[in-house]
């Protein structure tokens, strides 16, 4: 009797935990959009955050442009040298690191020239927040992952 009951025990735990497994989502796959449409949605976004006029308006929009336009760029020249199959040396990596920072510190101060002194404070804050979400979805995914 007991080797009945630790059998169906074992048969049950088995059967529970297959099906845990299975039934945890997916990563949902989010929506691609073009460069376009995603400077669109990010300037409604600041638009209705930072209640911006007409003339910033303009000014993000040609800001993110030009952002998207330069990530892009990056992005292609990133998969060109992954294509050739050469690793970045330690030198290579950090200049490209530096021109990222330089890249981000020019983004900042030309929002900040855009923008008025409360605006500029609310945006920096909710890049701090976003960078904060981001690293938790993060931790939960590599959580998921391991």
């Amino acid at each position: 009797m007991k080797k009945l009951f630790i059998a169906a025990m074992l048969f049950v735990g088995i059967a529970s935990f297959a099906q845990d497994t299975d039934q945890k989502p997916a990563r949902e796959q989010k929506e691609r959009l073009t460069p376009e449409q995603r400077n669109e949605k990010q300037l409604q976004k600041l638009t209705s955050e930072l209640s911006l006029n007409a003339n910033q308006q303009a000014q993000v929009k040609q800001l993110l442009a030009e952002r998207s336009a330069k990530a892009e760029k990056l992005r292609e020249e990133r998969k060109d040298k992954k294509d050739s199959s050469t690793k970045l040396t330690e030198a290579e990596r950090e200049a490209v690191k530096n021109e990222l920072k330089a890249e981000k510190e020019a983004n900042d101060a030309k929002m900040k020239t855009i923008l008025t002194a409360d605006q500029y404070t609310k945006w920096h804050s909710l890049k701090e927040k976003n960078k904060d979400k981001a690293k938790e979805k993060m931790k939960e995914y590599k959580k998921e992952n391991n």
